[in-house]
């Protein structure tokens, strides 16, 4: 077993009323492991099965150090069980793996496991300083004098009995709120407050196996505003495809919060999930991809849109069209991406499509382009379009073809096709393969 507790400062040091930090706190950790509790003042978890998952127990405790410090996180232990865990992180201690955790518990103040806090006065006038003195007590004594509780929690935090924890179930819908520990009224400096309530719901998002392509920041002014600042604003930012990955979600809230004017010192921020949906992670290698550490280009271009207006930063998109030319459209990236056509063809389409079909000489009904040209592979038939009309040319775009893969012997494979329905048919070349 592998435990981990993460002690939040007392109340009075935190930027959260402390409910409000453990339950921020826990949804977080829900993306390490489905067995997170709420143990007094600590978040505790088990981590045993997801060791592996994280690349390791130095990586997943570097990656759970770095984030919980960012979430106000304090004190940190590892141990067997949860118990010992805290008991340590109150103590200080952060390793109960490194030896005996029997040895290590006797050390301990008894004030840290938490049973004993009710009976320290008498405990400390019979003599008792540290958990070892209390666990060398009569058994039976200590059950009459201070009831079954303590010696269960005694035998749990030293491992002789199990633990029973009430494990904290995910809500249906996000929406948190946090108190900034000082009024801004610079609208990038809001990223620092709002990168916390985005940990809890990347956290809360992996708990749910999905992603977000729609999240709200909302801000509310300070009570000492002008009336025409109103009561606060908010920012929407919508992403191309599901995202839980927390470094890209706050690069586009700060290219969002780069445009904002804020009317009045800000003193509250809250975050919400507008568009849930599930998302899969796919890997077609068995071993760790090599640009595992790059940015993945989507997520690029999101930023870049951002920043340029969407309308400037453009990519292609299949559609579901047997035409060539009309096979593919251009649109923002920010905007998601439609469901990928299925192609119905066996015959190899060209990776250079001509803007405009040049039209080929033909000698004996044999087609030439730097040479006569040797037809390999058709025909492709493509025949359709009278269902779309161009408004601006005035005209219906029906096409009727038999395409053919061709060689020539200086331009080398061509994709060429002949008209149909034509009083006078022709030839075109439409693409070269690469």
């Amino acid at each position: 077993m592998l435990w981990s507790a993460l002690l939040l400062p007392p109340p009075d040091d935190s930027a959260l009323p402390t409910d409000a930090a453990l339950q921020a706190l826990a949804l977080w950790a829900l993306q390490f492991t489905p067995r997170v509790a709420v143990a007094d003042e600590a978040v505790v978890m088990e981590l045993a099965a997801s060791v592996r998952l994280f690349g390791g127990r130095r990586a997943l405790h570097e990656r759970v150090q770095a984030e919980g410090a960012e979430l106000g996180v304090g004190r940190m232990a590892w141990a067997p069980n949860s118990l010992a865990a805290l008991a340590l992180a109150r103590a200080g201690m952060s390793n109960g793996l490194a030896g005996p955790l029997g040895a290590l518990l006797d050390a301990l103040p008894m004030e840290t496991l938490s049973a004993v806090r009710p009976h320290r006065l008498t405990l400390a006038h019979i003599g008792c300083r540290t958990l070892g003195d209390v666990r060398r007590l009569p058994r039976g004594g200590v059950g009459r004098r201070f009831g079954q509780p303590l010696l269960a929690a005694l035998d749990q935090i030293y491992g002789r009995a199990p633990e029973v924890h009430q494990w904290i179930e995910p809500p249906e819908r996000f929406a948190q709120r946090l108190e900034l520990m000082f009024r801004v009224d610079d609208a990038p400096a809001l990223l620092f407050g709002a990168r916390r309530l985005l940990l809890s719901l990347c956290g809360w998002l992996a708990a749910r196996h999905s992603g977000t392509t729609a999240f709200t920041l909302h801000w509310a002014h300070d009570a000492m505003r002008a009336k025409s600042a109103g009561e606060g604003g908010c920012l929407t930012v919508r992403t191309a495809e599901p995202t839980r990955q927390i470094d890209h979600l706050c690069r586009l809230l700060a290219e969002h919060l780069a445009r904002v004017e804020l009317l009045a010192p800000v003193g509250d921020l809250e975050l919400t999930a507008d568009v849930v949906q599930p998302l899969e992670e796919h890997s077609a290698s068995w071993l760790p991809d090599e640009d595992a550490g790059r940015e993945a280009l989507p997520l690029v271009l999101e930023r870049i849109a951002v920043r340029l207006g969407p309308q400037r930063v453009l990519r292609p998109v299949l559609c579901e069209d047997h035409r060539p030319e009309w096979m593919c459209r251009w649109q923002p990236a920010g905007e998601p991406l439609p469901r990928k056509p299925v192609p119905d063809s066996d015959v190899p389409q060209p990776g250079f499509i001509l803007p405009v079909p040049l039209k080929l000489l033909v000698r004996g009904d044999r087609p030439y382009y730097q040479g006569e040209l040797q037809l390999l592979a058709g025909p492709q038939r493509v025949e359709g379009g009278w269902w779309d009309r161009d408004e601006a040319a005035g005209q219906i775009r029906h096409v009727a073809r038999d395409y053919w893969v061709a060689q020539s012997v200086h331009a080398g494979v061509l994709w060429v096709f002949q008209t149909r329905l034509d009083a006078a048919p022709a030839w075109f070349l439409h693409g070269i393969f690469a």
